[in-house]
């Protein structure tokens, strides 16, 4: 199932990739997804994530601000500190994907009872609070 959803998400980047929208390598796209996912992480978190250095982290995060797709927000309790924040430019570009899951979610919804929804809601929810340990989100 995750391999349809991310191969749906190529399709659609590919398809902009033809009329020059899509200016994202593949490792941008992942650290963007991570970034997403961590909720305005430091950098110093992104590379913890990531288990590479400082520097690195720094490096890949300059190329997304250049193009766009990240800004750095400076945190209001610590004014040293700043935070990753996807910007609108990336936000459209990550909606290609969370589309598509909405239509499918819509497509389970309109085919299995109300009872079987819930039934799937916990099952996917003891699969990420429990059997998923090695990943940690805020």
């Amino acid at each position: 199932m995750y391999t349809k959803f991310k191969l749906q998400f190529y399709q659609e980047i590919f398809v902009r990739f033809q009329s020059r929208e899509a200016s994202l390598t593949t490792i941008e796209t992942y650290c963007m997804e991570i970034i997403q996912a961590l909720k305005e992480p430091t950098i110093n978190e992104f590379a913890s994530f990531l288990h590479i250095s400082s520097p690195n982290a720094a490096y890949k995060v300059n190329s997304l601000i250049r193009k766009g797709y990240v800004e750095k927000v400076q945190s209001p309790e610590d004014r040293r500190e700043y935070h990753l924040r996807p910007t609108q430019k990336f936000m459209d570009y990550y909606n290609i994907s969370s589309a598509y899951l909405q239509k499918v979610m819509e497509r389970v919804k309109a085919r299995f009872s109300p009872e079987e929804v819930a039934q799937l809601d916990r099952m996917l929810s003891i699969v990420n609070q429990e059997l998923m340990p090695e990943v940690q989100l805020k």
